[in-house]
């Protein structure tokens, strides 16, 4: 291939690349003018969904990036989350006195480097897209600079985040030593013709590393204190995009890297899903604080999306990527309800702050109650589709007692969804909420109709999606 057509293929990438650069440059030269930095990220993060959605397909540079049907329904997911982040967090931090143009510059690198990690076609371009991503990611948790939390958010996650590193670091030496490429097509070769002990110890380093980066247990120590810490409108961001773009990069290492290694790999994913989910239900019981909650809710979330990928079979896949995807819409909306929500200036974000919600503000008492009946999996709600595909791939595949397992924990975790909407529906309010802000309410009235009934519609498009880009990866 020439360098043109390189860079063809590297279109969104660079798009994304020269307008953080252009707009960093904006932000110094007018440190005020950070609607008009958000503006223009929000139009970069939607020039590169429009990119990425009609790129060729094919491998780059030597095959360190590859651009297929996967790559595609990732990108364009994590690019028009990212794009919704932007108008949700820099008015939150306006109200607040902070003014950050930093913020929106932040969420196009992050953007970035999940792009990077949808289309990683080696380990140094799975490196550098789950570095570039997570030091965005670290900085962006502690934006809020005048909050003590915010800080201690940001310290935690980068010194657990550092360790996860090392983990995947160590992991993807190994495997390189043992099967003398970078490239997932030469580890498959190695991998197919008998995987020896070394190259599965690699395997499992990479798997605990990138097991980190999703918050699946027990990797998911940093997710409660980091969630309760780090800025809401943040939250909302990084319990989304990062989430997809990991869980791809997951499949893709596995599907195209270690096909082979089926056998050995299903093993550990059906542990890592089983204790994320039991983790998420029974840790969650005990929480006041919703974010703290939402934390939890989403270790066991991840845990479905990693019991769907642990079939091992391309339905598998794609029911991961219909569960991310129907996950990543609840889950933002309910943050930009939080975001919207607060009494006397102060942030509303414990439970009993929820108390006759319903007769304060009814539109976000609903939407809050859609999210907590689609995250418990209710029909009609998207959650409970969501996990109509996660646990038919796994019966399919022949693991029903995970997915027995599984649902048990659903039952468990209805507890908690079910106590959020009984005080917010039952309860006598404690005084008058302040007026909420309309970006947030927008994006969380946008959501909660999705997730019922629009989700009924989208699962006609979004199902052959999905469905494509599972076949384009290498699992049968």
């Amino acid at each position: 291939m020439t360098f043109t057509d390189n860079l063809a293929l590297a279109v969104p990438e660079i798009v994304l690349a020269l307008g953080s650069l252009g707009l960093l440059v904006v932000g110094a030269f007018a440190p005020k003018q950070t609607r008009l930095v958000g503006g223009g990220a929000v139009l970069v993060l939607l020039a590169a969904a429009v990119a990425a959605a009609t790129q060729p397909f094919g491998e780059a540079f030597g095959g360190g990036l590859i651009s297929d049907a996967a790559a595609t329904f990732a990108k364009v997911a994590i690019y028009l989350a990212s794009a919704v982040a932007i108008p949700l967090g820099l008015p939150w931090f306006e109200r607040r006195g902070v003014r950050v143009f930093e913020f929106p510059v932040l969420v196009l690198l992050a953007a970035l480097g999940m792009g990077m990690m949808a289309s990683s076609g080696d380990l140094i371009s799975l490196y550098v897209g789950v570095e570039l991503s997570s030091l965005s990611l670290y900085v962006l948790a502690a934006m809020h600079r005048e909050s003590p939390k915010a800080s201690e958010a940001g310290l935690k996650y980068f010194v657990l985040g550092a360790l996860s590193s090392g983990m995947l670091l160590y992991g993807a030496s190994l495997v390189y030593g043992f099967s003398g490429s970078t490239l997932y097509s030469e580890i498959a070769a190695a991998a197919g013709s008998g995987a020896d002990t070394g190259l599965l110890f690699g395997l499992v380093f990479l798997i605990c590393g990138l097991a980190f980066k999703v918050s699946a247990a027990p990797f998911h120590m940093w997710t409660p204190d980091v969630y309760e810490g780090a800025p809401t409108p943040v939250v909302a961001f990084f319990a989304a995009a990062p989430k997809l773009a990991a869980m791809v990069l997951f499949a893709r290492v596995l599907a195209d890297g270690f096909a082979g290694a089926a056998d050995q790999w299903q093993q550990v994913l059906v542990v890592l899903a089983l204790i994320s989910v039991a983790v998420g239900a029974f840790g969650g019981l005990v929480q006041k604080n919703l974010k703290r909650l939402w934390a939890y809710s989403s270790i066991a979330n991840v845990g479905y999306a990693v019991l769907g990928l642990s079939s091992g079979t391309s339905d598998g896949v794609q029911a991961m990527l219909m569960f991310m995807i129907l996950y990543m819409i609840d889950v933002t909306g309910f943050f930009a309800c939080l975001a919207a929500l607060s009494r006397d200036g102060r942030p509303m974000e414990t439970i009993d702050d929820m108390a006759g919600l319903i007769k304060e503000r009814p539109g976000l008492a609903l939407a809050m109650t859609v999210f907590a009946l689609s995250a418990l999996g209710l029909p009609p709600f998207s959650g409970f589709w969501a996990k109509v595909f996660v646990f038919k791939a796994a019966i399919d595949a022949g693991l029903w007692v995970a997915a027995v397992i599984g649902l048990v924990g659903s039952v468990v975790a209805a507890f908690y969804y079910l106590r959020l909407i009984k005080v917010m529906w039952f309860d006598s309010s404690p005084g008058a909420t302040d007026k909420p802000p309309v970006e947030a309410r927008a994006i969380a009235a946008v959501t909660a109709i999705f997730a019922f009934p629009v989700v009924l519609v989208a699962l006609a498009w979004l199902t052959p999606l999905a469905q494509r880009a599972a076949l384009s990866l290498g699992l049968a």
